[in-house]
């Protein structure tokens, strides 16, 4: 592993950003990778025009899933609600910088499924414009 994204994960393990609750979410959503016991709740605050303004992280796991979630949060501020719903884990694995192994893609990419979760589980309660 390059030493550069080495270094660059451990950061993001052991100063997370953005790592905590919302005192008042619009939306939060939580999900855990039963193979290893990683878990990650995050919460959204996003305001009236759609956009993801503040989020927050919290969970155990190791530094993988953990580093994943930090820098996505940090990819997540300013996003419309609609795009969070769409990102693939491109977006994660880019993130990274390395390349995962498909056991630890669960890992790598369960930050990512609480974030879809938690937009698409927004958008749903949006109500239909006519």
């Amino acid at each position: 592993m390059d030493d550069f994204y080495r270094d660059f994960i451990l950061d993001h393990y052991r100063n997370p950003r953005n790592f905590g609750r919302l005192d008042q979410p619009t939306v939060s959503a939580e999900d855990l990778n039963p193979l290893c016991g990683d878990e990650i709740r995050m919460d959204l605050h996003v305001n009236g025009a759609g956009i993801v303004d503040d989020v927050r992280f919290s969970g155990k796991g190791c530094a993988i899933s953990q580093a994943s979630a930090s820098m996505l949060t940090e990819e997540l501020k300013g996003m419309r609600l609609e795009d969070v719903a769409k990102l693939t884990k491109e977006v994660v694995l880019e993130n990274v910088g390395i390349g995962i192994s498909p056991t630890r893609m669960k890992c790598a990419t369960l930050g990512l499924r609480v974030a879809k979760s938690a937009a698409i589980g927004e958008i749903a309660g949006w109500p239909d414009e006519e």
